[in-house]
């Protein structure tokens, strides 16, 4: 599908890729289905809680180093900022930025405004923010409040744009207007791509994007043997590089959740190839992630020496690893793309994964190559498992693990709270960089193994823990609501 940058909103991932929130099943029928069209998204008659798409936004727009976001909305829409700047402070430490809070301000809309209009207290809004922040640019993201009552933000912004001297940039991304939540990733990118990004002037053939979270930097030491240097996008950017990132050799990406539409959007309209592969966790992925990069920036030597000399220092120590570790039963709850390389990781070290479940599932990346399919390069690399799609309902996942009983939970997204309260060994992955490569098969192997070593911990804590959920529901089938009764 063509992307289409005269459009203020990026168009649904329900319609783009496919996308469903609810599924019950293995990885090899997703799979499947996700390539015969017959994928039906499937509704719960019970739901707990979710995501919502404009939380993604500021995942990637608050950290833009000089930009500013106002979010026109209920100050209570601003409940995740406290998280997202403890994320940028400790992010900003890694990177070696100076570290400051976050340039972000809420409208505070009220009852009265969704009555008579916000507009002016945006227009207000984002006048506050040019003089308190001084930014090149700001960020305009929507809510369900202002998308009910219907203020013209797109209109707002351009007016602003001409009165204030800097772009305006408005971002649609209403809770309401997609169950996939991953849509957010979507609409920040629209708007770089819209207003921020420009032609390039000149090509560079040694620069890469790497469309990140906000990782610590691991790129820069492998990249730099292949001659290549970094460009991470988006957090911890300025509105200065994001303007010349067209110029780039080629985009790759650590995860095609967070990525799809930007790293298409580069290539379709700025002519910045993208590297089309499976994301690169455990030996295989992180292979064919390498060696598409080297064909793409003409590099193949140089990344078949890499390989062979990143392989042999490991080979030892992941021995070691896989012996202690063989066997254990692993449950892995997060998202997509990344889930999948958790997968691919847990397999690689000879644990047995029991299960797994992801908050959506994509049915094609916007690149439309089976290459870049990790769910497809899980099967067909490791084999079949049972696989669900269970957007973050606690219900199911609680469910899940204390009829799976697992030797570990391993999470992204999602608290570890509720296999703590079950007595399961569980850790959360934090810096997304920590697992990626061949040095990062070994990272996550010996967390695992110091997490799961000692599980006195936790299992003194599921001793003195009461389950919100009674008996009868931990003995049904965890996904009786999915599509089932009221």
């Amino acid at each position: 599908m063509s992307i289409n940058l005269k459009d203020t909103a990026a168009p649904l991932r329900e319609k783009r890729l496919g996308s469903v929130s609810g599924y019950s099943g293995d990885a090899e029928e997703l799979y499947k289905k996700s390539h015969d069209g017959s994928l039906k998204d499937t509704d719960r008659s019970f739901s707990q809680c979710t995501s919502c798409s404009a939380n993604q936004v500021k995942n990637q727009l608050v950290y833009i180093q000089d930009a500013a976001v106002v979010e026109h909305g209920p100050a209570g829409c601003s409940g995740d900022i406290p998280n997202r700047n403890m994320v940028g402070r400790s992010g900003r430490k890694k990177r070696k930025l100076p570290i400051r809070n976050l340039h972000y301000i809420n409208t505070n809309l009220t009852e009265k405004d969704t009555i008579y209009g916000g507009a002016k207290k945006l227009e207000l809004s984002i006048k506050e923010a040019k003089r308190r922040f001084n930014p090149k640019a700001i960020f305009v993201t929507t809510t369900c409040a202002s998308g009910i009552i219907g203020d013209d933000v797109e209109a707002i912004c351009n007016k602003m744009e001409i009165e204030i001297g800097i772009p305006v940039i408005t971002i649609v991304c209403e809770g309401f207007r997609s169950k996939i939540w991953a849509l957010g990733f979507d609409a920040a990118y629209h708007g770089i791509l819209r207003k921020i990004v420009k032609p390039a002037v000149k090509k560079r053939n040694d620069l890469v994007n790497i469309i990140n979270f906000q990782g610590k930097d691991i790129f820069t030491g492998l990249f730099g043997r292949l001659g290549l240097k970094v460009n991470y996008l988006v957090p911890y950017t300025t509105i200065e590089q994001l303007s010349h990132i067209s110029e780039a050799a080629a985009t790759v990406q650590i995860c095609a959740t967070l990525g799809t539409y930007f790293a298409a959007g580069l290539e379709e309209h700025f002519g910045v190839p993208e590297v089309k592969s499976p994301p690169p966790y455990g030996i295989a992925g992180t292979d064919a992630w390498f060696r598409e990069l080297g064909k793409v920036v003409h590099k193949e030597k140089e990344v078949e020496k890499l390989i062979a000399e990143e392989k042999e220092k490991i080979t030892t120590k992941l021995e070691e690893l896989r012996k202690k570790l063989k066997g254990k039963k692993v449950y892995i709850g997060a998202g997509a793309a990344h889930g999948h390389g958790m997968m691919a990781i847990v397999n690689e070290l000879g644990m047995e994964l029991v299960g797994g479940c992801t908050w959506h599932h994509d049915a094609k990346f916007d690149n439309g190559d089976d290459k870049a399919d990790s769910l497809k390069h899980v099967v067909e690399n490791y084999g079949n498992f049972k696989l669900s799609i269970c957007n973050k309902q606690s219900f199911e996942l609680v469910n899940t693990l204390y009829n799976l009983k697992p030797d570990l939970f391993i999470t992204r997204h999602a608290s570890t709270i509720w296999a703590s309260k079950l007595g399961i060994p569980s850790l959360e992955m934090g810096d997304e960089h920590f697992a990626i490569g061949y040095q990062g098969l070994l990272n996550y192997g010996e967390v695992i193994l110091d997490t799961i070593s000692n599980p006195m911990f936790v299992k003194k804590i599921a001793e003195h823990s009461k389950l919100p959920y009674t008996d009868w529901w931990l003995k049904q089938n965890a996904f009786k609501f999915l599509g089932g009764e009221a």
